[in-house]
């Protein structure tokens, strides 16, 4: 039996979330590099990380489509600990708190130039494009990771950052598998988080089952921006906005389980 839930609406740069006869339709408008656009809905947003509503065992299961195949920027729906707190300078309307380590359950569409893997064989764990994946790392208080904000002015000597990204690798464990379908079609999406393991799957079929599961307690999102963050094997640390065409994702039969 489905458990009831209840998702804030965030916008940012014009988009609007809207309440659709059948769930949600999240929209952002075009527009130029310059400016940031997200439609969101989430739980976490208002609420300390200590307090997220969303622990295992956990399934959502949702039909879900998008307005194009490779949209600029990123969306997706699942879980995480908002672990930019920071929003990486772009705002969109959520009060500030200190960065901590990734935890994440979700399916993700990024596209270039993003590069979200820290792993170094991208075929095997995919770093853009459209996936089904997981970050979990140590649970650390955020006062204890503030000072590594220090070493990002660091992040720019290309040899130091290489070195700070393999440090980051040994903590953060991740797994990722990529999703090979047509984005535009609706498609039924699952993710199963038990406290030992998530399992992935679309349509019915099995996608990815990893043993790298994140530590609960985590928020429920979805949402479309225009955002990208990359920190390549290269050493290459970046992020910003891209210029986007109008872009939706819209979402139907959502449920959740535990």
């Amino acid at each position: 039996m489905g458990m009831e839930f209840e998702l804030s609406p965030r916008q940012a740069g014009s988009a609007t979330v809207q309440r659709t006869s059948a769930c949600w339709r999240l929209e952002i408008p075009a527009g130029p590099a310059r400016s940031y656009r997200l439609a969101q809905l989430d739980d976490y947003a208002r609420t300390p990380r200590s307090r997220l509503s969303h622990t295992p065992p956990w399934t959502l299961q949702v039909r879900a489509r998008a307005s194009s195949v490779d949209l600029p920027g990123t969306w997706g729906f699942g879980l995480w600990n908002d672990p930019f707190g920071l929003s990486l300078g772009f705002g969109g309307g959520k009060p500030l708190r200190l960065p901590t380590l990734p935890q994440t359950a979700w399916f993700m569409q990024a596209s270039r130039p993003n590069w979200l893997s820290l792993r170094d064989d991208p075929e095997r764990v995919p770093a853009n494009g459209f996936f089904a994946g997981t970050f979990r790392s140590p649970t650390l208080p955020a006062l204890l990771l503030a000072p590594g904000l220090l070493a990002l002015p660091l992040c720019a000597i290309r040899p130091i950052s290489r070195v700070l990204r393999r440090v980051a690798a040994r903590f953060i464990q991740q797994d990722a598998a990529r999703v090979d379908l047509d984005v535009t079609q609706w498609h039924e999406y699952s993710i199963e988080w038990i406290q030992e393991s998530c399992k992935f799957s679309v349509d019915g079929n099995a996608l990815l089952h990893t043993d790298f599961s994140p530590v609960a307690p985590l928020g429920m999102v979805l949402w479309i921006d225009n955002q990208y963050a990359a920190w390549t094997t290269e050493g290459r640390l970046g992020y910003g906005t891209l210029e986007n065409p109008a872009a939706w994702l819209e979402i139907e039969e959502m449920e959740i389980f535990n």
